[in-house]
């Protein structure tokens, strides 16, 4: 059974880390891509970054890159979204999901199953 868990949400202040990760099981990571996706209150659910199942190779898009890593521990079978200087427009639930073919995207309907998302809230 396909399951992926998210953890290490929280308050954190503007200007703060957090680091987040996403645990699998019932599959492997060399097999399926992994997209990290954030939904902010009343707004629709937007995929920020992404790895692929193979080489690795990562995606950001442009409102977190240079601020956000994404990166992966094939023995751990967990993924990880590393935030740094975050700003209170990247409040909102965070979901990563799993994508079989192993091809990284952000777009959410791409994707085939999905953990059951962690709260960030950056406010002072």
């Amino acid at each position: 059974q396909v399951q992926l868990v998210e953890s290490g949400g929280g308050l954190v202040q503007p200007g703060g880390s957090l680091r987040l990760s996403c645990a699998v099981s019932g599959f492997t990571l060399d097999h399926y891509a992994i997209g990290w996706f954030r939904q902010a209150p009343g707004k629709e659910r937007e995929g920020l970054s992404c790895i692929s199942s193979n080489d690795g190779s990562t995606y950001y898009v442009d409102s977190v890159r240079g601020r956000f890593t994404i990166s992966r521990d094939n023995a751990k079978n967990t993924v990880y979204l590393q935030m740094n200087s975050l700003r209170p427009e990247d409040t909102g639930a965070y979901y990563c999901a799993a994508e079989s073919a192993g091809i990284p995207t952000t777009r959410q309907y791409d994707y085939d199953h999905w953990g059951q998302g962690t709260q960030v809230t950056v406010s002072s």
